[in-house]
């Protein structure tokens, strides 16, 4: 088995190549895949934990392709990964052979942003990945350096990094800060995670979040020399107020137990329920498999039934409990397309609240 890696930047004038495939046609049951190769799009900067996650799952999802064909991972970064989203929906042939990995962006396509042309249910839903998000700072952020997640309260103006207006790891920062009542101004303009965190590094940033994962890997060292620390994770709220909370993190609190001991309430109000909405998406679902619609609908099977093979591996189980101390969730295909349809369900109130932190008119 292999798994091609190629680093490519890919600008928008060079995507033509991506488009070149072999025609589908009917094939014995199995056998969809023999000879062909099959490319996945990530949006975001090679060498980014997003990136690396992508290379290393491309590795189970061959193992269970019938054919176990060759996988060529190819970077697409570019307005926080909506440029690779809008090219698999408009330009790549529906063959099967393009498919589209990565974090997705509820928020932009329900504000309907101009720069978010495709709509996820639109897309055949592959299968989906969960990753916890937690909240990290710099903790000379006051002054004597942070002891406990709690003195977050006590910090003046932070910069906290994103890719674009609406990328999930910034703006949920950017909302949580809202929520505690700490003031902040969100740095738009980074190509991926890990540029954010050079950024933290440097100080030009000094609050953000990342999935578990990237936390307990990529961040472990400038957590562990004390430059910085885990605040909270982002843990979702269902609608009777029960916290569902995540046994796997204990080295920091739940989003809602910060809260409580700093305010001595639970947290509340028009800000707290977009922040709250925002986490039920992303939160059971961080990363999405997408082919364009319309692909032969024996490379539709194969690729489902693959994704959920490779999703529920034990050796993939493995090596992401060995890596980051927990596993990955998996999301099937009946839930996904739960999950985009919710989408157009989302309440004026909610939206109006998220279209003003994000200044959409």
């Amino acid at each position: 088995m292999r798994v091609i890696i190629q680093s490519l930047q890919i600008g928008a004038t060079a995507l033509a190549f991506l488009n070149v495939s072999q025609p589908a046609f009917a094939q014995q049951s199995g056998e969809f895949y023999k000879g062909k190769t099959i490319t996945v799009v990530v949006g975001l900067n090679a060498g980014g934990t997003v990136d690396l996650f992508a290379r290393m799952f491309s590795q189970y999802l061959q193992k269970h392709i019938p054919t176990q064909p060759p996988i060529v991972v190819q970077n697409m970064p570019g307005a926080g990964g909506l440029l690779a989203t809008n090219f698999v929906s408009e330009r790549a042939k529906p063959d099967g052979l393009t498919i589209l990995w990565g974090p997705w962006d509820p928020l932009a396509q329900a504000m309907k942003l101009p720069n978010m042309r495709a709509r996820y249910e639109n897309f055949e839903f592959l299968g989906g990945t969960g990753d916890t998000r937690v909240l990290y700072a710099r903790t000379d952020i006051i002054p004597g350096g942070m002891k406990k997640p709690a003195d977050i309260a006590k910090a003046g103006l932070l910069n906290v990094g994103a890719l674009n207006p609406t990328d999930p790891s910034g703006l949920l920062a950017h909302l949580a800060l809202g929520v505690l009542g700490v003031k902040d101004k969100l740095i738009i303009g980074y190509r991926g995670g890990n540029d954010v965190f050079l950024a933290m590094q440097r100080g030009e940033v000094q609050f953000h979040s990342t999935s578990i994962t990237t936390f307990r890997s990529r961040n472990a060292d400038f957590i562990k020399s004390g430059q910085g620390m885990g605040i909270a994770y982002l843990a979702p709220v269902d609608a009777s107020g029960n916290v569902q909370a995540n046994p796997f993190i204990t080295e920091m609190p739940a989003f809602p137990d910060l809260y409580r001991e700093i305010h001595g309430k639970a947290p509340s109000g028009a800000l707290w329920d977009a922040t709250n909405w925002l986490v039920n998406q992303i939160g059971e679902m961080t990363f999405v498999g997408l082919a364009p619609r319309g692909v032969p609908a024996e490379a539709l099977a194969e690729l489902r039934a693959a994704y959920a093979a490779a999703a529920n591996d034990s050796a993939f189980t493995k090596q992401s409990v060995s890596m980051n101390g927990l596993p990955y969730s998996f999301v099937n295909v009946a839930r996904g397309q739960q999950i985009f349809a919710s989408l157009a369900n989302v309440s004026p109130e909610v939206l109006d609240t998220l279209k003003q932190v994000v200044d959409i008119k």
